[in-house]
């Protein structure tokens, strides 16, 4: 069996071993709707989901590694069940992110509002 966060690692879902621990932590990693700790075993057939932003990821364990893998080789060992509509969700949520001006500086710039229009879709 193999720890989860070294899991969520390996399959490249996160970068870094410390932030796939650091996301357990803060329960963002989830299994049968509860929260896990970093140290919680996963086996094949696990289904598991990831918190990012305002959407709901769904995986499928297929094999257990211990190694980090190339990305080609990712699909051997994790299945995605995300439904399109939570992808959607965070493609709206990246977009927004995109958009998002820090108005502190005073009136936006002719740039600015054009961008303002098109993403408002005036």
């Amino acid at each position: 069996m193999t720890r989860i966060d070294k899991y969520l690692w390996a399959v490249r879902l996160y970068k870094t071993r410390s932030m796939a621990a650091e996301a357990c932590k803060s329960n963002k990693i989830l299994i049968s709707k509860e929260p896990v700790k970093p140290s919680r075993e996963i086996k094949a057939g696990d289904i598991f989901e990831i918190k990012k932003n305002t959407a709901v990821f769904t995986y499928k364990v297929l094999d257990e590694l211990e190694n980090r893998v190339g990305a080609p080789l990712v699909k051997n060992y994790l299945e995605d069940l995300t439904p399109s509509a939570e992808i959607e969700k965070q493609r709206e949520y990246l977009k927004a992110k995109n958009e998002f001006r820090d108005f502190t500086f005073g009136k936006p710039s002719k740039s600015d509002r054009r961008k303002l229009k098109k993403f408002l879709g005036d």
